[in-house]
């Protein structure tokens, strides 16, 4: 198997190996280890992280890590129908947040898409029966960054089947950094000390 590059692995100051990417920033170090890549069926997670990768284009995901416990708040723990009811005082009271991202269409798309997800879970029984359907057959090992696309066949299928039921800030980019985040694909480094524990959970995980 290969042998990962340099410019794959960080050893932090806890001399564990670990994704470039997350450096020792604490907080990107704890999500890292506690969430990314991890297998997620809970419809309310999969609702709020499809919104907030929505909210993160142009911006740093780190930026809005930080930012997610307002967003919590402010969207009602994205609770996918109580969000559905906001109204245009809702929006008109979010963009005056400045603990989110006062961007008016990401907040209304953030509404929009609560409703096309009721007319998902409605139609499918659940999100989760509805994005796990995009998972790759064959998962890739990560020994370069140049084995981590930005947007993959899956991830496209994926936009273009939201946009037609009417989601919006759902680019194929986007929706591949979901999938990563979700655990619909394991794009942990090989050499990073969670990148086998990725994969057993997924192994154990109930599509």
């Amino acid at each position: 198997m290969a042998i990962p590059r340099s410019d794959m692995i960080h050893e932090g100051a806890d001399g564990v190996p670990r994704c470039w990417w997350c450096g020792d920033e604490p907080l990107y170090v704890e999500y890292h280890d506690l969430e990314w890549g991890l297998p997620v069926n809970a419809d309310r997670r999969l609702f709020e992280k499809i919104c907030l990768e929505g909210f993160q284009a142009g911006l740093s995901w780190l930026t809005i890590l930080r930012k997610r416990p307002a967003f919590r708040e402010a969207f009602a723990d994205f609770d996918i129908l109580r969000v559905s009811r906001f109204t245009q005082r809702d929006v008109n009271r979010l963009v005056k947040n400045a603990s989110i991202v006062r961007h008016r269409g990401k907040i209304e798309s953030t509404i929009n898409n609560a409703n096309r997800a009721l007319e998902m879970i409605s139609k499918h029984g659940s999100l989760a029966d509805f994005f796990w359907q995009y998972e790759p057959e064959r998962q890739r090992v990560v020994s370069s960054k140049a084995d981590i696309p930005v947007k993959t066949a899956e991830s496209a299928s994926m936009s273009k089947e939201l946009k037609r039921r009417g989601w919006s800030f759902v680019g194929p980019t986007t929706c591949y950094a979901f999938m990563q985040s979700m655990g619909i694909v394991n794009d942990h480094a090989h050499g990073c000390r969670s990148y086998a524990p990725t994969q057993l959970a997924r192994r154990e995980f109930k599509r």
